[in-house]
Order: C-alpha cells, then sequence, then structure tokens
C-alpha cells in the first residue's frame, strides 16, 4: 500500500495575515485509509484540506514553505483543475459549492467536465443521489432545499467524480444523526476501492471508526495515532478544543477501569467488572408545564406553491412564557418551515398561529419583532452592515427609536453576546461563532420575549458550542423563552426543557427532554439517536440529563 497525501513541513501563511495558519505540519495518509483531522476553531484543519488540491497555494496566496504530494505529485507544482481529477473537496461552506438550476444537473456539472459518456452520468447521478438520499429530489431546484439536503448534495457532487482522494471538510455539520451515519459509511466503499478519506469533523463519534485520529492545535499536529490512543487522552483533547467521548469522560470521571469508546464497549465492561447494576427507568413522559401561551400553533399546514411540497400536516404547539424548547429532526422534516410560522416569516397555508391571542398575520411585523426574534441558520443570511455597531442597531432604527436608546440598547445586546468593544469591527471579518453572536445580538437589541435560533452551534468547534450555549442559557435565565432548531443531540439534551420531535412535516413527539430520549424507538422512526451518554443512561436507568447529574446519580446508589 502506497502512500496518498504526504505534508512535509508544511507552513502558510495568508496575505497580509499576522500569524501563520499551519506551522511544519508534517505527516502521511495511506492509501486507501479514513483519517480524521479534528481541533478547534482556527487551529489550520481547513487551509490543510486547500492544501491538498492546490487552493493553497494557487487560489489563497501567502507565505508557503514545505511540501505536499497526493499520489506522487507535488500539489504546489500543479494547478487546481488538475488537481480536481484526483482530490474532491466538499467545501465547509457547502452552499458555495452549489450553483446549477436542478439538483441532477448540480451533479452531472463535474461529470460533464470529465466529458464521460451520458450512460455513465447517469449510472453516477443516479448511484450517488441514492446514496445521499436525494434520488426522489432530481428535478428540485437546490435553493428549495433545506440545509441538510443541501450539504447531501455537495457531498454527492463530489462523490460522483470518483476522485483518488476525497476530503471532506466537516461535511456533516447540517445532517441529522443518521444522515451522518450515512455519509461517513462511504469510508467502507472507499476503503474496499483503495481510495482515500480526509474529514474534518468535530464530533468524536465521527472518529470512533478511522484509521488515523490527527489533532491539531494553532496550526500545527498535536498528536496523531488511532482512535483509541487519541481520543481517550481527555486532557490532549480539552487542550485541543475538542469534545471528549461521553463513555470515556463518564468512566474517568466514576474512577471506573477501562476507556470505552462505544456504548456497547462501556455496556461490556460495565458488566465484566460489575461496575453499576442497571435500574428500571421511570419518567414522566407528559409534558412539562409552562407559563402563559406566548405562541400558539393550531392545526397548520404549509405547501410552497413553487415546488408543490407539503412542508407542514397539521401541526399544532403550544410555547409558553420561560420556556427553554429544541425543535429536532431529520433533514427535510419541516422544522426550518415551523420556526418561520412562529414570527411571520411564513404564513400558514390552513391553520392559524397566535401571538399572545391574537392572529399573527393580523399584527405589523415591526411589532412582531418586539416579541419574536430570529436568527437564521447561515447568520451571514442576515448580516449586511459595514460595523457591528450598525448591524445591531438596524431594527431599532427601523423601529424609530432616538439615538440615545438605540446607543444604549447596542451596549446591552453586545455585553449580553460577550461582544464589547467590537463596536467598529466589520462583521464579516469576525469568526463563524463571532458573526453569529453578532446576529443574536441584532435580535437582542430588540428585546423580544421569544428568541428563535436556527441551527445555533452548527460550523462552531466544541468551545464555541458550549460558549454559545451558555449564553442562551444565561439569556433564559434572564425571562426570555428560548427554541432552538437543533441536530445536536447533546446541546438538545444538555440545554432544552422540552423537545418537539418532526417527521415528515408532522410532530412525531412532544415531551420533556429527558422522556423524549428514552424513546429510543420514536427517535429512530425520525432519523435520530440519543446521545451516548444517555443511550447508557436508559441502559443504567439513571435519569441524568447531564455528565455531572449522571456521576451525582450513580454514585448516589
Amino acid at each position: 500500500m502506497g502512500v496518498a497525501v504526504s505534508f512535509e513541513n508544511l507552513s502558510f501563511t495568508y496575505a497580509g495575515a499576522p500569524r501563520p495558519s499551519l506551522s511544519g505540519v508534517s505527516g502521511q495518509v495511506d492509501e486507501g485509509s479514513f483519517v480524521v483531522i479534528m481541533g478547534h476553531e482556527g487551529a489550520g484543519k481547513s487551509t490543510l484540506c486547500y492544501a491538498t488540491n492546490a487552493l493553497v497555494p494557487r487560489f489563497f496566496r501567502g507565505d508557503y514553505a514545505g511540501r505536499v504530494t497526493v499520489l506522487g505529485t507535488e500539489v504546489a507544482q500543479s494547478r487546481v483543475a488538475d488537481m480536481s481529477r484526483q482530490v474532491g473537496l466538499v467545501l465547509q461552506d457547502f452552499e458555495a459549492q452549489l450553483f446549477s438550476t436542478s439538483v441532477e444537473l448540480e451533479v452531472a456539472f463535474g461529470l460533464e467536465n470529465m466529458c464521460l459518456p451520458r450512460e455513465e452520468m447517469e449510472q453516477r447521478i443516479d448511484r450517488y443521489l441514492r446514496f445521499v438520499g436525494l434520488a426522489d429530489m432530481r428535478r428540485r431546484e437546490p435553493a428549495s432545499l433545506s440545509g441538510g439536503q443541501k450539504q447531501r448534495l455537495a457531498i454527492a457532487s463530489v462523490l460522483a467524480m470518483e476522485p483518488r482522494v476525497l476530503v471532506m471538510d466537516e461535511p456533516t455539520t447540517d445532517l441529522d444523526p443518521a444522515g451522518r451515519e450515512e455519509v461517513l459509511s462511504v469510508a467502507d466503499t472507499l476503503r474496499q476501492e483503495r481510495r482515500t478519506l480526509l474529514v474534518v469533523d468535530h464530533d468524536p463519534d465521527a472518529a470512533i471508526e478511522a484509521d488515523q485520529v490527527w489533532l491539531m492545535r494553532e496550526g500545527q499536529i498535536a498528536a496523531q495515532g488511532s482512535p483509541r490512543q487519541v481520543l481517550t487522552d481527555l486532557a490532549l483533547l480539552e487542550a485541543c478544543g475538542v469534545q471528549p467521548p461521553s463513555t470515556v469522560a463518564l468512566f474517568e470521571a466514576m474512577g471506573w477501569p477501562g476507556r470505552p469508546l462505544t456504548v456497547d464497549e462501556a455496556i461490556a465492561l460495565i458488566q465484566a467488572h460489575g461496575l453499576a447494576r442497571p435500574q428500571p427507568l421511570t419518567l414522566d413522559a407528559a409534558a412539562t408545564a409552562a407559563g402563559p401561551a406566548i405562541v400558539e400553533v393550531l392545526d397548520v399546514d404549509h405547501v410552497y406553491p413553487t415546488r408543490s411540497v407539503e412542508a407542514l400536516r397539521g401541526v399544532s404547539l403550544r410555547i409558553g412564557q420561560g420556556e427553554f424548547l429544541a425543535i429536532v429532526g431529520q433533514n427535510g422534516s419541516g422544522k426550518t418551515t415551523l420556526a418561520k410560522h412562529l414570527n411571520g416569516l411564513l404564513r400558514p397555508t390552513r391553520g392559524e398561529v397566535l401571538l399572545d391571542g391574537r392572529p399573527l398575520q393580523s399584527i405589523r411585523r415591526t411589532e412582531i419583532a418586539q416579541h419574536v426574534g430570529y436568527v437564521f441558520q447561515n447568520p451571514d443570511h442576515q448580516i449586511f452592515a459595514n460595523t457591528v455597531r450598525e448591524e445591531v442597531a438596524f431594527g431599532l432604527k427601523m423601529a424609530g427609536l432616538d439615538p440615545q436608546t438605540i446607543e444604549e440598547r447596542v451596549a446591552e445586546a453586545l455585553a449580553a453576546v460577550g461582544l464589547t468593544g467590537y463596536e467598529e469591527e466589520v462583521p464579516f471579518t469576525l469568526t463563524k461563532g463571532e458573526r453569529q453572536r453578532v446576529a443574536v445580538a441584532s435580535v437582542l437589541a430588540e428585546r423580544p420575549r421569544v428568541i428563535i435560533l436556527d441551527e445555533p452551534t452548527t460550523g462552531l468547534d466544541y468551545r464555541h458550542q458550549r460558549s454559545m450555549m451558555e449564553m442562551l442559557r444565561r439569556l433564559h435565565r434572564q425571562g426570555h423563552t428560548v427554541v432552538i432548531i437543533t441536530h445536536s443531540m447533546w446541546v438538545a439534551a444538555e440545554y432544552a426543557e422540552r423537545m418537539v420531535v418532526m417527521q415528515g412535516g408532522r410532530v412525531l413527539l412532544d415531551a420533556p427532554t429527558r422522556a423524549a430520549f428514552a424513546r429510543e424507538d420514536v427517535l429512530a422512526q425520525a432519523s435520530l439517536r440519543a446521545p451516548a451518554l444517555l443511550r447508557l443512561g436508559n441502559w443504567l436507568g439513571t435519569r441524568a440529563l447531564t455528565l455531572a447529574d449522571m456521576v451525582e446519580e450513580l454514585k448516589a446508589r
């Protein structure tokens, strides 16, 4: 078996950047192997990906030193177009890769440039759209897809070119848990065909089946080794801003022998050593008591007329004052469509939405914004001003507030999201996490009672996910009602009090969070899985939702 990709003392500093993005990176990836690259935001992971297909240094200019070879070809001496035949790259910003007018044309584009026979093109389009679960959407416009479906399409368009080396930069950020497993299962296919896979991911579960895990920190390689070697070093993972596997963290906190990477391993060790005795799990499955209803959704249907897609079917939902609610479900289940009904961005085809008992469609948009704020899945879809101050102040100016009040509200909102001192920064020069906070601040400035966030942690590393969610927890404790749409099950488990599970445009389950995660059969119907810690907790019979609570509960037995 030969070497597919080799990095030899690679360093790169983007033009005008104050510090290098990569510094002395060395490592080899064998043909047919699966490597997962992990690390904090800004560690250099994306830059390393760009260096495999000549985007660095051909497209992104800067100071380049060292050597990268792919299948024996020196990358820096090659054109991006030539390298694209050997290296397929799925960008972190997957929407930037989509431009065609239909799903099948998007997949066909690369194949046409390869001058493949029409019959082979058809076979590949069919094969890879089926692989990513989009076979029934061939005629749809990419813009009409959900975020997760767009991500699947970007992956299919690269897979269809069947490159010898496939590099995917955070390919599963917007996918439901089942979709994540499906996409990562491509590693088995590639291994059989002696093709190579490099994946950047923040989720330790994505790395368990890898041949190697590379940890990056501050532009350097902090560790390289097997998943068992790297993912069981909790101190190193923390230093690199990577979430530790919850089963490993539990065993260490309990002082138990072994460092299991999976729930099955954990159960086997518990049984072998008699570490704990499972108990029946009894939970109250009734919806949690909430304050007076702020928003009520009454038997709502929604059909997108331009696509003839029935996105919501008879949905009813009550959101009470002071709740922290998570809406979860598979890609395309109607989560975002439902959320956009809560503040009038969309109107029901049938049914009604009430705000404080009043029909939403009878209320002026400026008044709705004072009660219900909405943060989009991609913060760049709502950021447009030249400075952070102008961005946060925009809605207040539209509402006709006086300059003094605007200044006070802007300062208050930026303090709440930890961006005091960023007033004159250009929003688009900030990191993804900071832009997300700017978007939240622009909503908070209007002091809404309800804050809705569509995928608030997507694209953020573990540290920034924690930071974002702790900020939302503080706002919730201050009296805000918080509604999040998320594919991150651990986020829903640790922060939401109530969970609404959607499938096919309907509400499949509405229950307190712990009770919802105990219904693994129902979650599976929605292509969801409980986090590893809670699957283990279901077997042990613990009521805990967090690691700390589970340790306390087990030690008290």
